[in-house]
């Protein structure tokens, strides 16, 4: 399989798209660096900010063939537009979610292992530490059982995510699916899900969670947002990984 449409785009396209295959190609990297796949599971996205398309990894190629050149581009229809492999299997999921969250720039799916076990259990995880309330804004939802194959997955993220300030979705039974402002962005809330999943499930092995009021909760959300950190200082994403 090889098709190429670029041509029929500008070359400022052209150009952001080799840049955005080098980010996805690293960002995958990141997956098995911190333990959240296995094999071929998983995938990152990042969508184009000079036209409706977005950077993906093909389908069942392990993460040691994952160059740039070896990335995919779709347009928001899940369409193949540029590549020579098929486009991963949740292609189609993260294509609705950029066709109807405008304001996503990356997704991310893996299997990773507490995050799936909540999602087995259809259970969201409740926001029991400063973290999350941090990061999600509250409790992670869990979304409907979809099947792989057309966008059922997709709008079910959309539904579950247009009604809570996370950014992590646990898809019944299948596993969690993030969100974020980028590609790189969307990493992280992978990382702090699967490190939260597995808080929580420990602190319940333990004993009785003990929630966080709501007010609070807020609280510490605001001030993760919008005052935490350097400002415009961001993590640098270089061939050794998150610097």
């Amino acid at each position: 399989m090889t098709t190429t449409d670029l041509d029929h785009f500008d070359v400022a396209v052209r150009e952001e798209v080799e840049r955005v295959r080098e980010v996805v190609a690293r960002l995958h990297a990141e997956l098995p660096r911190w333990g959240l796949v296995v094999w071929t599971a998983g995938n990152v996205s990042q969508r184009l900010t000079t036209a409706d398309l977005f950077v993906i990894k093909p389908s069942g190629v392990t993460y040691d063939e994952l160059t740039p050149e070896a990335m995919v581009v779709c347009d928001l229809d899940g369409n193949l537009v540029d590549g020579d492999r098929a486009p991963s299997s949740d292609t189609a999921a993260h294509a609705y979610v950029y066709k109807h969250m405008p304001h996503v720039g990356g997704v991310v799916h893996t299997h990773s292992t507490y995050a799936t076990a909540w999602s087995a259990r259809a259970e969201e995880i409740p926001c029991v530490l400063t973290m999350m309330a941090d990061e999600f804004g509250g409790p992670v939802p869990v979304g409907p059982f979809a099947l792989i194959g057309d966008d059922s997955i997709g709008r079910g993220i959309v539904e579950t995510l247009r009604t809570s300030r996370s950014r992590a979705v646990l898809m019944q039974n299948h596993g969690p699916f993030t969100i974020g402002r980028d590609g790189m962005d969307a990493v992280k809330a992978a990382v702090m899900v699967e490190e939260v999943a597995r808080t929580v499930h420990v602190a319940r092995e333990l004993g009785e969670l003990v929630p966080i009021p709501q007010r609070d909760v807020d609280s510490l959300y605001a001030r993760y947002q919008h005052v935490y950190g350097q400002g415009d200082s961001a993590p640098v994403l270089t061939e050794e990984g998150l610097a």
